[in-house]
């Protein structure tokens, strides 16, 4: 289970104001629209979440590194849990030929408003109960998605990416080192359930047999 990262430099790219995001607009009103998952989360107004969700080339770097990393090949299979709108599924069709490619997201909105060539390819559902067979993708990963979830369902979510995945697997999720990126991280949340730190991240891997590669955001 070794640290993997393929995120922060896309992570790093974005400016954060974090005094804005609790004084602009009220925090908790921000909060109860965001987790939606409707049109405010992904392309209304920038307090409210993305401010705009679209698609930019910015996670082709992302997948090129998975691909590289994992050995991903034509008629490979690969699942995103906590999708979106598809973009990094996107990426990894235009770099492996023959790829197929699954993604499951809560939000009904960002299925409809995917990339429109792989949006066939897009199911709604949880991370905690996935609808797929056992050892059934050749790469299962979750970005940004799992630190959403309550401890309950976490449990659940680790166990499924584990079940459903052949060997590989990737998770990545917000955490915090330090009193100064803890606060920073629950002044820029919105949709966030799991403040953990790494180890209890690790805790949490190691309690669920989860056995992939995982790596952290950190709001520094």
């Amino acid at each position: 289970m070794p640290y993997q990262d393929f995120i922060t430099l896309v992570h790093k790219s974005t400016q954060r104001d974090y005094l804005a995001r609790v004084n602009e607009y009220p925090k908790e009103k921000a909060a109860e629209l965001a987790k939606k998952f409707d049109y405010d989360y992904w392309d209304g107004d920038r307090k409210t979440g993305y401010g705009g969700f679209r698609y930019d080339g910015r996670w082709q770097k992302v997948a090129q590194a998975m691909v590289d990393h994992y050995g991903i090949k034509p008629g490979d299979k690969v699942l995103d849990v906590g999708c979106g709108k598809g973009f990094l599924l996107y990426d990894f069709t235009q770099i492996v030929p023959d790829i197929e490619v699954v993604g499951l997201d809560i939000s009904e909105y960002a299925i409809a408003n995917a990339k429109e060539e792989i949006k066939d390819c897009l199911i709604q559902g949880n991370a905690k109960k996935l609808p797929f067979n056992d050892n059934d993708f050749d790469l299962v990963i979750s970005i940004n998605t799992l630190h959403n979830l309550y401890v309950y369902e976490l449990d659940s979510a680790l166990k499924e990416i584990e079940r459903v995945a052949k060997s590989n697997k990737y998770i990545c999720v917000e955490s915090y080192r330090n009193e100064k990126e803890k606060v920073n991280l629950m002044y820029w949340q919105l949709t966030c359930e799991m403040f953990c730190t790494p180890k209890e991240w690790e805790w949490w891997f190691e309690k669920t047999g989860y056995s992939g590669d995982y790596s952290f955001i950190y709001f520094e």
